[in-house]
């Protein structure tokens, strides 16, 4: 019946009076079968050959582009009380609007006239450096008449010695003359007595000349103590003189120690005016800490401190604000063995939660509802995660972004890497191999823009 023997009964029985064996005669569901069959081995060897686009797929989150246009905390820079709140969670604040007054904690600046009474020590303390800088100058002045008049006394002493030593020239040339005359009146004398011997001449001549040779004497001395008198003039100017450069060499030493005095005094003074200005525009700057302001334009999302009288410390966080106009971006992280694969510039392909999307990993452009974004950052250290992270930018070759994206959101995204067949792809998975390595270029954005 089933001619599944070789002895064929279709010459013996009409087959055609019997339901069966019309059903068992027909074979053509086999033909339609074996015909789909073929048809797809055929359309499934095409595929092997037809492009894939080899992509590294990532999860991460959207950021901003920019470091202070993310969202950020509001610290206090001292230590305080709260005494006041100016906004609520979720309002909107421009750059200085004031969100917080808070009151001091610390003992050392309760004085409500504390700016006043530093001020008043400075000028206190400024008038001190004056009084020292005008008697630095009284001082300098008494110096300069000092100087001037031991140049006059120097110039009279020495001229006190230049006259003594003259007078010691004149006295000499006396001396040498008085010693002279009382020679040549010995040898008068001498003369004298031998003409009396000799009867040539009176006793009243020889009497004149012993006279003579007494006054010689006489003038021989008084010559000789007029020329020791000179000497000890000459000595008493020389000590007047070294006596009056020591004289003023000593007031001279007690003035300038006395203006060194001073302008220590002065400089001391000026240090510490120095250090209290200092403390002045600390004091000053302080008082401005009391209002915590917003530092940009944002929106006030937590207050992470709250209440009145609540106190805080120095470097305490506040409140957190959202910046009102930030650039988005988004952070992904990659695997190492994936990382010589991403260059900058390299397209990404996201599908950001919200936003439902029909992808096709392999068919880029087949996608649905899929934004692209380039590669602007990469990091060069790994990351607490074990892997890499990368900053993607808009790319504004494709259409733009949803609007209604927030910072936090998450997002998948794909890195398009190079256009292997199909079977490559799949000869490649089975074996473990990863994706070729290549060096992207600006060509190959050129070529992804154009499609």
């Amino acid at each position: 019946m089933l001619n599944v023997s070789e002895n064929s009964i279709k010459e013996k029985v009409n087959t055609d009076n019997y339901v069966s064996f019309q059903k068992t005669k027909d074979y053509y569901a086999g033909k339609v079968f074996s015909r789909w069959l073929k048809y797809f081995f055929v359309l499934f060897g095409l595929l092997l050959f037809l492009p894939w686009t080899q992509n590294i797929q990532s999860k991460g989150y959207v950021t901003t582009l920019r470091p202070d246009q993310r969202p950020q905390t509001i610290q206090s820079v001292i230590a305080g009380k709260i005494e006041k709140w100016f906004v609520r969670e979720g309002d909107f604040v421009n750059k200085g609007d004031t969100i917080l007054f808070l009151s001091e904690i610390k003992d050392e600046y309760f004085d409500p006239q504390l700016l006043t009474r530093v001020e008043d020590q400075i000028k206190t303390k400024e008038l001190t450096v004056n009084s020292y800088m005008e008697k630095v100058k009284a001082l300098d002045s008494q110096i300069d008449a000092l100087l001037r008049t031991k140049k006059l006394k120097m110039e009279q002493a020495s001229n006190y010695v230049r006259q003594a030593h003259l007078q010691i020239q004149s006295d000499s040339i006396d001396y040498e003359a008085s010693k002279t005359n009382l020679e040549i009146a010995a040898k008068q004398l001498e003369r004298a007595e031998q003409l009396y011997n000799d009867g040539l001449k009176s006793l009243t001549d020889l009497e004149a000349r012993k006279l003579k040779l007494q006054d010689a004497q006489s003038k021989k001395i008084s010559a000789e103590n007029k020329y020791l008198s000179s000497q000890n003039k000459l000595i008493n100017a020389e000590v007047e003189l070294n006596s009056l450069e020591n004289q003023y060499r000593n007031k001279l030493a007690k003035a300038e120690s006395e203006k060194f005095t001073a302008m220590s005094s002065m400089y001391d003074s000026e240090a510490a005016v120095t250090k209290m200005q200092n403390q002045y525009m600390n004091y000053s700057i302080r008082t401005g800490f009391y209002y915590i302001t917003a530092p940009q334009d944002g929106y006030i999302t937590q207050t992470i401190r709250s209440g009145i009288g609540e106190t805080i410390k120095e470097g305490e966080q506040l409140l957190s604000i959202m910046p009102s106009i930030y650039d988005l971006a988004v952070a992904m992280y990659i695997k190492p063995m994936d990382l010589p694969l991403v260059s900058k510039g390299q397209p990404i392909q996201f599908m950001f939660d919200g936003w439902p999307s029909v992808v096709f990993s392999g068919w880029p452009n087949l996608s649905y509802v899929t934004y692209g974004g380039k590669v602007v950052a990469i990091d060069n250290f790994i990351s607490e995660n074990g892997k890499y992270r990368i900053l993607v930018a808009p790319d504004t070759a494709d259409h733009a972004w949803p609007t209604g994206l927030r910072v936090g959101s998450g997002a998948k995204g794909m890195a398009l890497l190079k256009d292997v067949p199909i079977w490559y792809e799949l000869w490649r998975k089975f074996n473990g191999f990863p994706p070729d390595y290549y060096i992207y270029s600006t060509d190959q954005a050129t070529k992804s823009t154009t499609k």
